[in-house]
């Protein structure tokens, strides 16, 4: 199932359904009212909950009624509106880091690129109240020059973990959705130099995230999916989610151990072709239409504005 969260234009109600057959149907109606209208409280139903939507799910067919609507009837939220955490899995894709060390910025070459390892996953949290959904307008910052983009697949927790197994972690996975990790480079160099990461990747509206939570009886391999993410356009990082240093099962595992909760977020870090990647970085503009692409996720849309 691809779940969704949505606002119904014409009420202003929000509920949580499922994007079918190209449109959006509300479970809470379709269930009669025993289905949860928020995602986490969805989430922690576990598998009796998601049995019961694929079979009210299976009723409906392609016939309209007063439980679907067409995409310009709903708003669409983020998939977790506000998720308990958000945790950042730091340079996953190796030609990442590769590209990272080599970015000529005195701030940025202050950091020690050489300290960093891979013994285990490392990272840092960001803020759940930066989440915004595909389709939103991002202001940039007045307080940085330097806007850059990340394309990531996103693990959603789906229900709580403490200490998992790498070969029981995907037992505690509700799905996937996609991820932009908007970034204030010039802030987060400065950040780097004091061992912290915080304003530089949790400013308002940082976090786009969806378009939907898509379950994994959806995917034959999520280690097997094509990531693109363009600029007006313009391809700009184009890798697939194989090319992750550690998959899901590892993120799973290690990072349970700050314990995880149903609607947890888990990024698996961003592949190679970011503008600070580049010989002459091209920052992010207002007007400009950021398309994240991941197979068979969909496309998160961002607004620079």
């Amino acid at each position: 199932m691809k779940l969704a969260t949505f606002d119904i234009n014409s009420s202003g109600k929000r509920t949580v359904g499922v994007y079918h057959n190209g449109a959006y149907v509300d479970l809470v109606v379709l269930s009669g009212g025993l289905l949860p209208a928020d995602m986490i409280e969805f989430i922690k139903g576990g598998k009796p909950t998601m049995d019961q939507a694929r079979s009210l799910l299976a009723g409906v067919g392609g016939s309209a009624g007063a439980y679907v609507y067409s995409p310009d009837q709903v708003t669409l939220q983020a998939p977790v509106p506000l998720p308990g955490k958000i945790v950042h899995t730091s340079c996953n894709f190796d030609s990442h880091l590769e590209e990272l060390t080599t970015w000529n910025d005195p701030e940025w070459e202050s950091h020690n690129w050489g300290e960093f390892h891979f013994e285990h996953p490392t990272g840092f949290l960001e803020a759940p109240s930066s989440v915004v959904p595909s389709g939103a307008g991002v202001e940039i910052p007045v307080f940085t020059k330097q806007l850059d983009y990340e394309i990531e697949i996103a693990i959603i927790i789906g229900r709580e973990a403490y200490k998992v197994g790498v070969d029981d972690a995907f037992k505690y996975v509700a799905g996937y959705t996609i991820f932009n990790d908007l970034s204030a480079r010039d802030i987060q160099a400065r950040e780097h130099s004091n061992k912290v990461i915080l304003m530089g990747k949790s400013f308002k509206g940082s976090c786009p995230l969806g378009p939907w939570l898509v379950t994994l009886d959806e995917l034959d391999d999520p280690h097997d999916l094509d990531m693109k993410l363009r600029v007006n356009g313009e391809v700009r990082q184009d890798a697939n989610t194989g090319q992750m240093h550690y998959k899901t099962a590892e993120l799973v595992s290690w990072w349970s151990h700050m314990g995880l909760y149903p609607g947890d977020v888990i990024t698996s870090g961003s592949p190679p072709g970011v503008a600070a990647g580049m010989d002459q970085p091209r920052w992010l503009q207002p007007g400009d239409t950021v398309d994240a692409t991941i197979a068979k996720l969909g496309t998160l849309t961002t607004r620079i504005i």
